[in-house]
Formats: C-alpha cells, structure tokens, sequence
C-alpha cells in the first residue's frame, strides 16, 4: 500500500464534468434531523410510506453507505455545510441557547462557494451553527433565512430540564418573528418550512439557485399538522415521516411546475441516526448497530438519496462510501466554483454520482466524537473500533410517547475490527483474522490524530482551526 496522508482522505478525484453547454444546475438538499437508517419506504419502514422521497431513488440514485459528518447536530451540519470534518474547524456537540461560539467567518459554505457562481442561495429551517447575528445563515452566503436557531427541544416544556432552556425563537433573516414558539406553533413547522420552499422556488426560476431545506423533524419532540395526525399505523413518528415526504413532493411539483426540474440536482439525507432512547418516538437503524451520538453505524450511516434527471442514472444503487462532507467540493465541481482557500476534507463524489462504477474517490472516514476524540476508521469494507468510552443504549428499555429511555454514556468500547460487507450490524469483532487491515487502519488512524488530534491519545493536531466567537 502507498504511504497513507491525511491529504489523501481530502484530495478530489480528476473526474470533472462539463456545464459549457448548459445552464448551471439549481441544488436541492433536503436535511432532516434525527432520521434513522430504516426511516424509508425504500430501507424497509413498515406502519408508512415514504413515496415521494423513495421516488428520489426510483428516479435516481440511491447511496448505501452514506455517512453524516458526525453523529451529533451542530457538528453535523457544520460539516455537510463547510465540506471539513467537524474538529477541523472546531465543531462538536450540540450547541444550546447559551452558546457564544459558531460558525468561523474564515470558513466558506456551500453557499460562499455558489456565490460565486451568482447563485441565489436560501436556508430553510434548522441552523444550529450559531444563534447570535453573526453566526447566521444570512453572515455565511445565504440571501434568505426562515427556521430555527437550534434544536426544537431546546425551550421551556422540554422533559428532562425544562428549567434550563429560554423561549424558543422563529428567526426571519435576523430578526426574531416570533419570540416564544408554542406547541401549536411547531405543528406548523413542517407545513410553514415547505411553503417557503417553493416560494423561494418560484421567485428564484430564472436564475441558478442553492436552496437547503433543513427539516426540524423527526427530532423529538414530534410535531405534525392536521393534515397528517393520526394517518400512519406507527403512530406519531408515522405521522411525521408522512408529512415530511408530502414536503418532498410539494418541492419535486414546485420544480416540475416551473419548467426546471431537469435542471435541478436534489440531496436528500439526514444529520445523524435515530434517538432512540425515545422509543416510538424515535426513528429505526434499520438493523444497524446503537444510534444517535454512537460511533456505531446507527448513529452515523444515513439515507441519501439524489436526483438529477438525465445526469443520475435513474433507479441506480451506490455503495462506495461517501459522506456529507463530499458535497462541497462535488457542487463546487459541477456548478464551476473554485473550492474553498481554506484545506477541507470532502471529496469530489460527481464521479459517483454520475455512474462510474469503477469511481471510488473516497478511500476512508474517521468517526470523531466528543470534543477531539479518533473513536473509529473505516475503508471500504472494515472498520477499526478505537478504544474509547462512548454511548451505549443496550440494556435499557427505551422510552415512550415522548419520555426519553436511560442511556449509559461512558460505556467502555474495546479495540476491535468489523467487516461491513459481512457484519453492517458490528457484532463479530475479527481483528485476530486480519492482521493486515489493522495494519492499514491503525496508519489512517495516526496520520489522522496528527493532523486533527485526538484527545484520546493527546494529540492536538497541526492542521484544526478555531471555531469562531462572539468576542
């Protein structure tokens, strides 16, 4: 194997496409919060369907291993919006009402980077990369924003510390419009989120557009309009899923309304895996291993399906491994942007997304977690479990109706070696079996810690930039 650097887990793959003869695509993400592995029609959730999304997939491509930036909200979007794993640039956790702290001023998002290509760029939804003005969606390349600061459960009525959290605010651009969002309120969220959406759709037509819709659901607490309550035979989680894939199918008809459908490349993912602690309030893994803020597959392999008609092969199935933090650099590709000054670590996936079944421009993921904390590697096929305390939900019972279950959130995780292809379900550990990929894994893992760090080794990392701050 040739020398193993960070910089090969950063650099893009050659493969470029062609946008001379054509207009520069519009760009879709569709982000949920929360969503698990086995939430789709298409990933076998039974009690509901998921038409309109599985229609993506029908339509396009569907990616199996497909990993969010980290396992936990703010992190994760930093990531999917900077194209850098999360501690590069200061990420981690999830931030709260108190937080002083953001997004940097010296990174570039998605939007930044489309700027300059003139694209008319609108957030949609959840943020959560800084509440405070200068962290907000419009100081970071968005012409327009409507949605949330933080997570919806972080105010007054939620479960296990109500007292902690202020009124929870509705933000237009930079103004609070409405200063203490109800419980009537958040049943609206889903609907009054897809109505901007197509309005910004409408108004924007003409012109090469970057819209990144940001769903506060399935994140408990669980919302969900008249329009969907009590529709679905799984209950209140149903119901949400439901109303979410009406969201989808209300942007797919505002696309195809406006004649641009064809010309429109949509993403959709999720933050992390499901809660699910929260029981029938929470989403499924869909077989694989823990969840939400676990470094097991549960908690970081997402859906993601895409769309782009006449470019994605339709009805097409991808399993090279791929992240969030790859499309940056691939939207940058293919709408003819420069890429960012400052280093990242997304790869150009177009290839992938393209139909080049030899394409393989990712050859390995870390799973961070915690402040600074290595807890895993992967290749294509093994992945190295790095000794670490991580959380565990085994041996509780879950919670129910919106009451969260126990979880152990310092449970020792020991060294060992799984083979994906195999054991998606990370139950046989056989390290002893291959010498030679805990050969490979282990160099990943220590390139890793000395560009990035790990606080579990002590490593600091040469190449992490601070996070930015209100001071």
């Amino acid at each position: 194997m040739n020398s193993i650097k960070l910089t090969t887990l950063a650099a893009c793959s050659m493969f470029t496409v062609s946008m001379q003869a054509q207009k520069d695509p519009n760009v879709v993400i569709i982000f949920l919060d929360d969503m698990g592995y086995g939430d789709l029609t298409v990933t076998g959730a039974t009690g509901y369907k998921t038409p309109n999304i599985d229609r993506l997939g029908v339509e396009g491509m569907r990616f199996t291993n497909f990993y969010c930036a980290q396992a936990v909200s703010s992190a994760s979007r930093a990531g999917l919006l900077t194209g850098c794993y999360p501690n590069r640039i200061g990420f981690s956790g999830a931030l709260g009402p108190s937080a002083k702290v953001g997004i940097s001023d010296n990174e570039e998002t998605i939007a930044q980077v489309l700027k300059k290509k003139d694209y008319a760029c609108g957030a949609i939804g959840k943020w959560h990369l800084g509440h405070l003005p200068q962290f907000l969606p419009t100081r970071h390349g968005f012409d327009e924003y409507y949605g949330l600061p933080y997570s919806n459960d972080m105010w007054p009525f939620h479960p296990q510390n109500p007292r902690s959290y202020p009124p929870l605010p509705m933000i237009e651009n930079e103004r609070v419009v409405n200063p203490e969002v109800t419980a009537a309120d958040q049943e609206q969220i889903t609907t009054q989120y897809t109505e901007r959406a197509v309005r910004f759709i409408e108004k924007n037509k003409n012109k090469p557009f970057f819209l990144y819709v940001a769903h506060t659901m399935p994140h408990v607490p669980l919302f969900v309009s008249e329009k969907f309550k009590g529709k679905s035979e799984q209950g209140m989680y149903g119901d949400v899923m439901m109303e979410i894939d009406w969201s989808v199918g209300e942007i797919l008809k505002a696309l195809e309304k406006n004649g641009i459908d064809k010309n429109t490349l949509i993403v959709f993912t999720s933050d992390n895996g499901p809660w699910i602690n929260y029981g029938n309030h929470a989403g499924s893994t869909g077989g694989l291993r823990e969840g939400k803020g676990a470094v097991y597959d549960g908690g970081q392999r997402v859906p993601c399906l895409m769309r782009w008609p006449d470019k994605i092969p339709a009805g097409t199935i991808c399993n090279q491994l791929a992240s969030t933090i790859d499309l940056l650099p691939t939207l940058a590709n293919l709408c003819g942007a420069p890429l960012p000054k400052l280093k990242i670590d997304g790869v150009n996936i177009a290839s992938l997304m393209l139909g080049d079944e030899k394409a393989k421009p990712r050859e390995y993921f870390l799973y961070y977690y915690h402040r600074n904390s290595l807890e895993a590697v992967r290749n294509d096929r093994y992945k190295l479990v790095l000794p670490h305390l991580g959380r565990t939900y085994s041996g509780f019972l879950p919670g129910n109706d919106g009451q969260p279950g126990q979880v152990n959130e310092r449970h020792q995780e020991d060294l060992a070696l799984f083979d994906l292809r195999r054991d998606p379900g990370e139950r046989y550990d056989v390290k002893s079996m291959y010498p030679e990929v805990m050969e490979e894994l282990m160099k990943v893992a220590e390139a890793a810690r000395i560009e990035l760090g790990d606080e579990l080794t002590g490593h600091p990392g040469t190449g992490r930039r601070p996070i930015g701050t209100s001071e």
